[in-house]
């Protein structure tokens, strides 16, 4: 069976809009009819620290990452 999952994981500093894009790329994507799971470290950000942003989707996901 081939893997059909796509992975995608957004770096950056607190600001810059990572949350926000991920959500729109979640979105997007349970929109087309994927299932989607999403993960999300915040760490610092309001104070211009790291963010992350892990999102998932495909037939079927079983982890955000």
């Amino acid at each position: 069976m081939p893997d059909d999952t796509t992975s995608v994981l957004m770096v950056g500093v607190g600001g810059q809009g990572i949350v926000l894009a991920s959500d729109v790329l979640a979105q997007a994507a349970a929109s087309s009819g994927y299932d989607v799971k999403k993960s999300e470290v915040h760490g610092m950000s309001q104070r211009g620290g790291s963010v992350s942003s892990d999102v998932r989707f495909g037939r079927q996901v079983h982890s955000p990452r």
